[in-house]
């Protein structure tokens, strides 16, 4: 317990500090995020948030995860630097999505095949339970590559990422604290610490940004959690055993998730690169709605919030009805946002078409005005 105290207040105290830092360094280097249409946010701000918190849940990990033999944490340390060198050249100089996904395969390749940390089973989804370990690897990697890309995906409004990953850590670290994996609750909350001492400075209007060096570190972090936690819960034997726990895990991860797999989709039924840039993301449909970047970081939040609590209550329910729960419910909720947007849409428009024809009648009077008769004291009309 001691351990993950020391580490979170570490981690929040290293990063509050070393923010603004890197704020004042950001602008006498012009390290900025550039405004344009597509972006929500119409100043330059400094992109260099990541890394605060990296800096700040590193050295709080070293110094507090127990060592013992065999540890895995070397490997992981291997896996943040890296993820953390892809983020740092993607942030300063921009690099390619394919160099993005080798380098987040190679940091993936750290933890999964050096540090033995896989999925092994499909605990009786669809009727499966032992996987060949081929395909659990390949079931991994996947869902290592997916958490890491969700969580930069949806970086795209002030607090978002960042509250979201603090929610996901925290939530993961609470449990790995109660079943006594302390290496994993000291980084759930090594990484919760950090970003809480960010979210001071990027919750709106918003000082500094995570860039991809924050937000794929995030994603990496939370990853780890997440397949572990999929392990160590899935046993029955163990100290909290957790039914249904790969639906479970994804209820964790659902916002991140569900609006990366949907926006994929919708991207690829178009013809475009899955990685290509729009503004499909739920993210986006709550600002057309009016909603300000606080407002949306919150909203979603407590959704995602919503969803751990239940999938933890209905987890007994049976793996497919309680993902056919999930999935329709995000399906419906995502739905009306769409169909609010639109209606929203809609009505600009129309007022839009208003406003013009008005303008132009306007200007159609004023170039031609009506002509007046008028009676003069003879009782003649004239033509004015």
């Amino acid at each position: 317990m001691e351990n993950v105290l020391i580490a979170t207040v570490l981690s929040f105290v290293i990063t509050y500090f070393a923010i603004p830092v890197l704020i004042r360094v950001a602008e006498l280097k012009h390290l900025y995020d550039e405004p344009d249409e597509r972006k929500s946010h119409k100043a330059r701000i400094p992109t260099l948030g990541g890394i605060g918190f990296f800096s700040g849940f590193v050295m709080a990990s070293a110094v507090c995860v127990p060592a013992f033999a065999d540890s895995p944490f070397q490997y992981m340390v291997a896996a943040f630097i890296v993820i953390f060198m892809v983020g740092m050249k993607d942030d300063i100089v921009g690099l390619s999505p394919l160099k993005k996904l080798i380098g987040q395969l190679m940091a993936s390749f750290a933890v999964i095949y050096l540090g033995n940390l896989q999925i092994s089973s499909m605990y009786g989804i669809m009727g499966i339970d032992a996987l060949p370990p081929h395909f659990s690897l390949l079931l991994t990697y996947f869902t290592f590559l997916v958490i890491i890309n969700a969580f930069n995906l949806i970086d795209g409004v002030d607090g978002l990422a960042g509250s979201i990953g603090m929610l996901v850590s925290g939530v993961l670290g609470t449990y790995f604290l109660y079943t006594g994996e302390l290496l994993y609750a000291v980084m759930g909350f090594a990484m919760a610490g950090g970003l809480a001492a960010f979210l001071i400075y990027n919750i709106s209007p918003a000082r500094i940004f995570m860039g991809d060096t924050g937000s794929l570190m995030v994603g990496l972090v939370n990853a780890i959690l997440a397949v572990k936690f999929i392990e160590v819960a899935g046993n029955p034997a163990g100290k909290l055993p957790v039914t249904s726990v790969p639906i479970v895990a994804i209820a964790i991860l659902i916002m991140p998730l569900f609006d990366t797999l949907r926006v994929f989709a919708i991207r690829m039924m178009n013809g475009r690169s899955p990685f290509s840039a729009d503004r499909n993301h739920i993210h986006h449909y709550l600002l057309e709605l009016g909603l300000n970047h606080k407002q949306t970081s919150v909203v979603m939040v407590m959704i995602n919030a919503g969803y751990i609590a239940l999938a933890f209550a209905l987890q007994d329910i049976g793996s497919a009805y309680l993902l056919s729960a999930i999935l329709g419910s995000a399906l419906l909720l995502t739905g009306i946002l769409y169909q609010m947007k639109k209606r929203k849409e809609a009505m600009l428009r129309a007022l839009t078409v208003s406003a013009i024809k008005d303008a132009a009648t306007e200007a159609q009077v004023t170039a031609n005005p009506p002509k007046i008769l008028r009676v003069n004291t003879k009782g003649i009309l004239q033509d004015k």
